[in-house]
């Protein structure tokens, strides 16, 4: 390995994947902040529907300028967590249509 290389590897920054409950809209800062240094977020949304779901639809709507913005994804993993991404990671969605040369998983 080269000198540049062992400089490469020592610079480059590390990404992580990171659970963390939405309690707050002010929440929303963190977890952009987050997303600017690369990490993956899996959020748990339950904390704040608790309080309103008026407050969720709120930060979900800013979060999702804001993941458009910097071309991440966002996706729900069911009624409680949503996952959300930088640029670098794309969110794998299996298709609705049914196709009937695709073969389907039983």
């Amino acid at each position: 390995m080269s000198t540049s290389e062992r400089e490469n590897k020592k610079t480059q920054k590390k990404a992580y994947l990171k659970a963390m409950p939405l309690r707050t809209l002010a929440d929303v800062e963190v977890i952009k902040h987050e997303l600017s240094l690369g990490n993956i977020l899996i959020l748990k949304i339950t904390p704040l529907a608790r309080k309103s779901i008026e407050d969720v639809k709120k930060a979900v709507n800013e979060l999702s300028g804001f993941i458009q913005s910097i071309g991440g994804d966002i996706a729900s993993l069911g009624e409680e967590r949503v996952v959300i991404v930088p640029n670098s990671i794309k969110i794998w969605r299996q298709e609705t249509g049914v196709s009937k040369k695709a073969p389907t998983a039983a």
